[in-house]
């Protein structure tokens, strides 16, 4: 049973749209979504700890989401977020960080820019994934992201993640 002040994540992230084709599948997309962004709040950076933290919250995570065959692989959550599209999921998590999150008036938003871990892939030439945050620090939460241009810096991502982010100050 939902908080009813805490907006559900399904009420976001409906509108990003399915990539995987075919006869079968598995697994809903809302449960993958929601199993990734709880194991990533509690802690989890690979997708190896995505799967262990929704095997060890399948109890738990039954109470609000289908999962007619369980908890994907870490696999699976690989290749579905590898196929989603980018802005629609940036989009869905921004809208729902900003309904969830409740900033302190003058709380300081810590900007910091990070090399997401194993998203290089050498095979195809794709270097690494960088990104730039803002982090509500009172409330733990991250606020946005921006992906910094290829061959770009952080300092040009920075005015772009200020924009999308409903901050004064």
């Amino acid at each position: 049973m939902e908080h009813p002040s805490v907006p559900s994540i399904s009420a976001y992230f409906w509108k990003v749209e399915d990539p995987r084709t075919g006869p079968i599948v598995w697994h809903k997309l809302i449960d993958i979504i929601t199993i990734a962004i709880c194991g990533v709040i509690c802690g989890a950076d690979s997708w190896v700890d995505i799967e262990l933290f929704g095997k060890s919250k399948e109890r738990w995570l039954k109470k609000f989401l289908e999962l007619p065959n369980g908890i994907p692989s870490h696999d699976t959550f690989g290749r579905v977020f590898a196929l989603l599209d980018a802005e629609q999921f940036r989009a869905s998590f921004l809208e729902w960080v900003q309904a969830v999150s409740e900033v302190t008036r003058g709380e300081v938003v810590p900007i910091d820019g990070k090399t997401i871990r194993r998203s290089h892939d050498k095979a195809l030439g794709k270097g690494a994934i960088h990104m730039v945050s803002a982090w509500a620090s009172e409330n733990r939460l991250v606020l946005g992201q921006v992906k910094v241009a290829e061959k770009s810096n952080e300092i040009t991502a920075i005015p772009e993640l200020l924009r999308i982010l409903d901050v004064s100050g």
